[in-house]
């Protein structure tokens, strides 16, 4: 089998190179060239010059072709135009998910040998194939599982994409690292958006965006707090960064046209509602809304009302149910619907109605205190990802 391996510099990568090179496989490297020189240099060093030494450190040891391929401009063009725009928008991008649908499985696949068999990257997760369609498989290190990065990735590009660790936990690919003495063994784990670097994000934005200096009120009062430099620095349910006396303090909402900040000490009330929003742009694996059927409990239930259709589902807060039914006994696509509303261990069993062919509800069983626009809601039944949709 003949595989481009996208390599980052980092461990996971990299022992993903290892293992399939021990298959036998015909395997050559890539590096992503995405770091925005110009935009950038305002930072004064390069942080990814170590990324890059790393790649070539490990593809010299292991006798690797390796080849690094610019894509700054398309990078630019799909990713960094995406985020400013959501920005602007008042809504919260995620740049990882879109750079693993139109980068690392798009327009980077375009740009290789079409006799490449599988591109394969170090991530934490695992294709398999149900009812005829692909699915991802979440990874057995339930805190490092990356599903939810690759939920809006198409059929074609699950048929092709190879993830070599995704059956291994973070520990068992570190003592990987030791024994095939990797020149990055010992490398710490990165963080933050993939093209930012050591950049923090709110600097990115500025550079962007400017400042844009307005009023910070109290929600309930109205009351003036202080003042912040520009809306877009803020998510609902902020609250780091909100250096205010008398708090903790949470963003609870944000007016575009009148350039405010409103924040909250009440944020975590209860009668509070934060359990229900709405979903749209649609990427289900079977191309169909998911059900709620949970043969657990022996629900199956399909009620119409008012021309909608109600998907109901037993709701209640979940972070790992070991009581679902094992997929040797009922099957990866059977249990109670899940929903993770970011990256981590974090789910919600949910309750979808859908409204039309583009639109649905979702209410989950207790309240999130972080939903916001743009963010993306990635559907779960048992261990299988079932695709996602944006939150709108």
């Amino acid at each position: 089998m003949k595989v481009a391996v996208l390599l980052s510099g980092g461990v996971d990568s990299s022992v993903a190179l290892k293992l399939l090179q021990k298959k036998g496989c015909d395997i050559t490297a890539f590096y992503l060239k995405i770091w925005l020189e110009d935009e950038m240099s305002f930072m004064g060093e390069c942080p990814w010059e170590e990324d890059l030494k790393y790649v070539r450190e490990v593809c010299d040891k292991e006798k690797i072709p390796l080849k690094i391929v610019p894509m700054q401009k398309e990078y630019f063009d799909t990713i960094v135009k995406y985020t400013i725009e959501e920005v602007k928008k008042g809504r919260t991008p995620n740049p990882d998910i879109m750079c693993n649908n139109n980068i690392k499985f798009g327009l980077f696949i375009n740009k290789i040998d079409k006799s490449f068999d599988k591109v394969a990257t170090g991530h934490y997760a695992q294709v398999v194939k149900k009812t005829g369609k692909y699915f991802l498989k979440r990874s057995p290190d339930k805190i490092k599982d990356q599903t939810y990065f690759l939920s809006r990735l198409s059929q074609k590009q699950l048929a092709r994409a190879e993830f070599p660790i995704g059956h291994l936990s973070k520990k068992q690919v570190r003592k990987y690292a030791e024994k095939f003495d990797l020149p990055n063994k010992n490398r710490k784990d990165s963080q933050g958006i993939c093209f930012l670097g050591k950049l923090k994000y709110s600097d990115f934005l500025k550079h962007y965006l400017g400042e844009q200096k307005g009023d910070i009120l109290e929600y309930e009062t109205g009351e003036k707090m202080g003042e912040h430099e520009g809306t877009y620095y803020y998510t609902i349910g902020q609250r780091k960064g909100i250096l205010l006396a008398g708090g903790p303090w949470y963003v609870v909402k944000k007016d575009l046209k009148k350039n405010i900040v409103f924040i909250s000490k009440n944020y975590h009330d209860k009668t509070k509602k934060r359990n229900e929003f709405e979903i749209s742009d649609y990427n289900f694996f079977n191309n169909t809304l998911p059900s709620n059927t949970n043969l657990k409990k022996s629900i199956q239930k399909s009620q119409i009302q008012n021309n909608k259709q109600i998907l109901t589902a037993v709701c209640k807060h979940v972070h790992e149910d070991q009581n679902l039914p094992t997929t040797q006994k009922m099957g990866l696509l059977h249990g109670s619907l899940k929903v993770k509303l970011r990256h981590g261990e974090k789910m919600y069993i949910a309750k979808i109605t859908k409204i039309n062919s583009k639109r649905a509800k979702v209410k989950i069983n207790k309240n999130d205190q972080g939903i916001a626009k743009g963010q993306f809601a990635v559907f779960y039944r048992n261990d299988l990802c079932l695709g996602s949709a944006v939150i709108d």
